[in-house]
């Protein structure tokens, strides 16, 4: 028996497609299919690609991917492992425009989307232009192309406010928000989005799943992003401890990209619901212990959790929980299998290969 094909060339990213591929999956029903992939150079969206080729590779599947992405200079850089394929073809263009794509297409992912919380405010208008003109003008090329299925990357951000004693929420559950609030553009274009893949899928009959991330993280996340993994992964990376200005009480689900992923296949392959959350249950932890954790990846260098106040670090209350209720995921056979030490532990690994290359 030949040894597996590396789609790419980082050591963690390649066991990360190892454990996707070996799900029990009826993968086989993606052999031969073009399919399009926006947002490609992101983390979940690269994801995607990277499983799609994989496939390719080891099961000779003979699919077809376009990857599309706005900066063209960074996907070169951030793809460069698969840049020459024959299967892989970049598109750089903003998806916000229409897009022309000769040949058939018989499915979407669409992950184009300005995630970072500072875009929010520094960028509200194009960030909510990718949720809504992007997803009708994929929709409408599904449409042309008469196309299998769409593939929406959404978030926990469509649920809004929820009451304080809410643990875990479930995919009916939705909350209020400001709307005339400009940080609202993100969760508003999400839920704008949901509801056109709606009104195609009933109007059209485009097969639509929505995928609703929680807190993902791992391999993809840039340093800079502005959300507390990648802070903490980039203070381990940099040497220096990690510093909390509360006391880190809000709880949250964490879950790492590979299994997010998988549970995007998982809606894409087996589901017969529109929306899924994708959250690993082990993963509810405080920021506080997710601090903790990140500073034990790496114990030899001696990394301590701090406080700038130290009332902080003595009067901790388990404060508000809230993550994402995934049993209707787990009802089609999705389990994580990468639990948080792990997960941190690959993720750090894998930006020291990236920042010694």
């Amino acid at each position: 028996m030949c040894e597996p094909v590396s789609t790419v060339s980082s050591e963690v990213v390649a066991r990360d497609l190892d454990e996707i591929l070996g799900r029990d999956l009826p993968w086989r029903d993606l052999a031969g299919t073009t399919v399009l992939v926006t947002g490609a150079s992101g983390m979940l969206p690269s994801y995607a690609v990277y499983t799609l080729l994989a496939l390719n590779d080891r099961h000779d599947l003979g699919i077809t991917v376009h990857g599309l992405v706005r900066n063209g200079d960074k996907a070169r850089r951030l793809l460069a492992d698969i840049l020459d394929r024959p299967d892989f073809h970049l598109v750089v263009q903003d998806v916000s425009a229409p897009l022309e794509l000769p040949g058939a297409l018989d499915y979407v992912i669409h992950g184009a989307s300005a995630a970072r919380p500072a875009l929010h405010a520094g960028q509200p208008v194009a960030t909510i232009k990718a949720n809504l003109l992007g997803t009708f003008n994929l929709l409408d090329l599904c449409v042309e192309k008469e196309s299998r299925g769409f593939v929406l990357m959404s978030s926990a951000e469509v649920y809004g406010v929820q009451p304080e004693d809410t643990e875990l929420i479930g995919e009916q559950s939705y909350g209020g928000f400001d709307i005339l609030n400009p940080r609202a553009c993100y969760a508003e274009g999400k839920r704008a989005a949901e509801t056109i893949c709606a009104t195609y899928q009933a109007q059209y009959g485009i097969t639509s799943r929505v995928v609703r991330f929680g807190h993902i993280y791992g391999p993809g996340m840039a340093l800079d992003d502005g959300r507390v993994q990648a802070d903490f992964a980039a203070n381990v990376v940099a040497g220096k401890d990690i510093v909390l200005n509360s006391d880190g009480s809000g709880m949250r689900t964490y879950t790492y990209v590979a299994d997010a992923i998988a549970g995007m296949f998982y809606a894409l392959l087996r589901g017969d619901e529109t929306a899924y959350n994708v959250a690993d249950p082990a993963g509810m932890v405080a920021i506080r212990r997710l601090a903790e954790l990140f500073t034990q990846v790496r114990p030899e260098r001696g990394l301590e959790l701090r406080f700038t106040n130290e009332a902080d670090a003595r009067a901790y209350s388990m404060a508000k929980k809230q993550g994402l209720d995934s049993a209707r995921l787990a009802g089609l056979g999705w389990r994580p299998v990468v639990d948080l030490p792990t997960g941190l532990d690959r993720m750090v690994t894998h930006l020291e290969s990236t920042l010694e290359g």
